[in-house]
C-alpha cells in the first residue's frame, strides 16, 4: 500500500493528498512534522534526508518533494486524467506548478506566517503588508490567465491546479483585503466543489498562532 508521511495541515502534504484523492488511491498516512515531531528521527531521515514533509513509499519506491510526488503519482496512476498524454498539455500544467513554488510562495507565505504561524508579538507587519500587496499583484496575473479557461491548464483539472489550490484555501480564508478577481473567484469555487479538495485541502487553520496548534491536532488521524 502507498504510505505517506506528513501532517494533514501542511500545504505541501495537501498537494500530495489531493492528488491521491483525485486518483482514488488506497493509502496510509502517518502524522509527522509540526507538533507531531518525528521528522528528525533516524528512521525518517533514511526516507527523507531533508527532514521535511511529505514523503512517500509506493511499494518500495521512495520519493520526497511534493510536486515530484504528485507528478509521479499522476504519471503512474492517472494517465489521461491528471497526466496528459500530450507533452505540451503536461507542460502547461507544470509551468503553474513551478510558478506556485518559485513565485507565489515567496509573495504569500510571509503573509500566512506573520498572521497565523507566528505569535502576535512576533508579527512583522511590514513584511506582512508587503506580502499582501505582492500577492494581490500575483493574483491579478492568475485572474487574467483564467479569463477564458476553467482551470489553469485548460478545460480540466491538472497538477497545476493541485499545486496552487492549497494556497488558495489559505488566501481566501485570511482576514486580509483582496482585489476583486472574478475569474479567480469562479475557479476557486470550482475547486471547492471537488470532494477530494474538500477532504484534503479545506482544513481549518484558525485565525491566529494560538488557534493553529489545537487545530493541527484536531482531526489529524483522518485518513
Amino acid at each position: 500500500m502507498l504510505e505517506v508521511w506528513g501532517r494533514r495541515n501542511s500545504s505541501n502534504v495537501m498537494t500530495v493528498m489531493w492528488t491521491i484523492g483525485e486518483l482514488g488511491l488506497e493509502y496510509q498516512r502517518h502524522n509527522l512534522g509540526g507538533s507531531f515531531g518525528g521528522n528528525s528521527d533516524p528512521e525518517y531521515i533514511a526516507i527523507n534526508p531533508n527532514m521535511v514533509v511529505p514523503a512517500i513509499n509506493d511499494n518500495g519506491k521512495v520519493l520526497w518533494e511534493s510536486n515530484v510526488i504528485a507528478r509521479y503519482l499522476a504519471a503512474v496512476y492517472g494517465k489521461g486524467v491528471l497526466w496528459a498524454e500530450d507533452p505540451y498539455r503536461r507542460a502547461l500544467a507544470e509551468q503553474w506548478m513551478d510558478w506556485t513554488k518559485t513565485t507565489f510562495y515567496g509573495g504569500f507565505m510571509p503573509v500566512f506566517w506573520n498572521m497565523i504561524r507566528k505569535p502576535a508579538d512576533k508579527c512583522d507587519s511590514v513584511t506582512r503588508d508587503a506580502g499582501i500587496k505582492t500577492t494581490a499583484g500575483l493574483m491579478q496575473i492568475l485572474d487574467r490567465h483564467l479569463c477564458n479557461r476553467p482551470f489553469v491548464a485548460g478545460d480540466q483539472l491538472s497538477l497545476g491546479d493541485i499545486a496552487l489550490g492549497p494556497m488558495m484555501y489559505r488566501y481566501f480564508n485570511l482576514d486580509i483585503e483582496r482585489p476583486n478577481l472574478a475569474n479567480v473567484d469562479a475557479w476557486y469555487q470550482r475547486l471547492c466543489q471537488r470532494p477530494a479538495y474538500q477532504k484534503h485541502v479545506m482544513i481549518p487553520f484558525g485565525k491566529s498562532f494560538d488557534e493553529w496548534g489545537p487545530l493541527e491536532k484536531a482531526g489529524a488521524d483522518i485518513q
